[in-house]
């Protein structure tokens, strides 16, 4: 039996201008995210027809004639087809003012942020930044370019007076910035850090790994660059590892571009492929990482030997006002403080089964992190050290009443 197409309804209102059969959905400002998440960069092959692009591994391509590329194409640490339509996807879901986002795509996200501060500063610059920055992100500047020149100070985001005063007593050209923290939850105001750094002619970069676009635009409240690790919850699966770069400035756009190109530390076109794939299911995972996460947090408030849950989705939290302004949803992740010191931390991390003990964070399954001894290792002893006490949760997709038995078997035992 021939089934019956559902009649429109009549109070469906659609932005299709009349008569525009070849309307590019994608590319309107009006677009949804999910829309243009799973359409832009997206377009059908067009010799069969594929409605998925093909991967494209070539290393080189054939001009035209000397001088005359094939559509720009020339060598593939310079042009990619895969990583271009993964570029286009996240320029289309970053924004930016106007629409006039372009984004670059790296191998991980610290070859990301070092294309970026290359692209942008140079010996005797300074970088300011939160006195809870990844460690990772810590350990670049400080370690990698600290010796090539570039200086650092770092200070507590949420103190807008404090980030003035630091960035004129150094005359920083950068603000760096994360928000909500990784592994402390703080949320930073980036409109208000905005005016701070443009006050003095500098950037203001935003780290959005941890919010992604989905909850948050950064370009759109002021800042002039978004860093990703897109291995995260961009990739989604934690099967690729990736970074990017997203700018609105045209100059710094092409240098950006240029270190990309020259450097090389490009992604491969199968993690393009990889990434393209989990970009477009993004919307719909962060929904639900947003539903288990405050359902899972509000739920450890209550446990005996938790002293303090840190989720910006808590009333009490102190950034959960501000993030409710600049954010649409208050992330998947979660840290917990226990009241048995580093013992308990670790003996929960170690006793979880669902709650998987390993780095990074993003991904479908729920992970337990140990940020002391494993992804701030690098800042120990040092005044961004994370509280021994402190377990991260990347609090997945699974169906929540498992997640919450796993952790109370966990915490029982303390």
């Amino acid at each position: 039996m021939t089934e019956r197409a559902a009649e429109p309804a009549e109070n469906v209102q659609t932005d299709r201008p009349a008569g525009a059969e070849d309307y590019d959905y994608t590319l309107h400002p009006t677009a949804g995210f999910n829309t243009r998440a799973i359409h832009a960069g997206q377009a059908f092959e067009p010799i069969t027809g594929a409605v998925v692009p093909p991967v494209h591994l070539s290393t080189t391509y054939a001009p035209e004639s000397i001088g005359t590329l094939r559509r720009g194409y020339d060598y593939g640490r310079g042009t990619n087809p895969t990583r271009d339509a993964l570029q286009e996807q996240l320029a289309a879901l970053e924004g930016g003012v106007d629409g006039a986002a372009r984004a670059f795509t790296f191998g991980s996200g610290l070859a990301a942020e070092n294309a970026l501060i290359h692209a942008v500063a140079a010996p005797g610059a300074h970088i300011v930044m939160g006195n809870d920055v990844y460690g990772g992100t810590y350990r670049l500047i400080d370690r990698i370019l600290g010796p090539w020149g570039i200086g650092h100070t770092v200070v507590d985001m949420g103190d807008v007076n404090a980030v003035e005063q630091a960035m004129a007593a150094s005359k920083a050209s950068i603000l760096w910035l994360e928000t909500p923290s990784n592994p402390l939850m703080k949320v930073s105001d980036i409109a208000a850090l905005a005016d701070v750094a443009h006050s003095g002619g500098a950037l203001l970069v935003v780290d959005n790994t941890f919010a992604t676009p989905y909850l948050q635009l950064p370009l759109e409240l002021g800042a002039d660059v978004v860093v990703h690790s897109t291995t995260k919850y961009i990739g989604g699966h934690s099967d690729v590892i990736g970074g990017a770069v997203v700018v609105n400035d045209p100059e710094i756009a092409d240098k950006v571009q240029f270190q990309q190109f020259a450097a090389g530390a490009v992604n491969g076109p199968l993690d393009a492929y990889l990434t393209t794939r989990g970009l477009k299911t993004l919307g719909v995972r962060m929904d639900r990482h947003v539903a288990n996460a405050s359902t899972i947090a509000t739920w450890l408030q209550d446990r005996p030997g938790v002293e303090r849950v840190l989720y910006p989705g808590l009333p009490d939290h102190p950034g959960h006002e501000l993030a409710a302004r600049q954010m649409r949803g208050f992330g998947g992740m979660v840290s917990v403080q226990f009241t048995g010191g580093a013992a308990a931390a670790k003996k929960v991390a170690e006793s979880t089964r669902l709650f998987q003990l390993a780095e990074s964070l993003g991904g479908i399954e729920s992970l337990m992190n140990y940020p002391a001894e494993m992804t701030h290792a690098s800042v120990a002893g040092t005044e961004l050290a994370v509280p021994d006490n402190l377990v991260r949760l990347s609090v997945g997709i699974e169906d929540v009443a498992d997640l919450i038995d796993d952790l109370d078997r966990a915490i029982s035992s303390l």
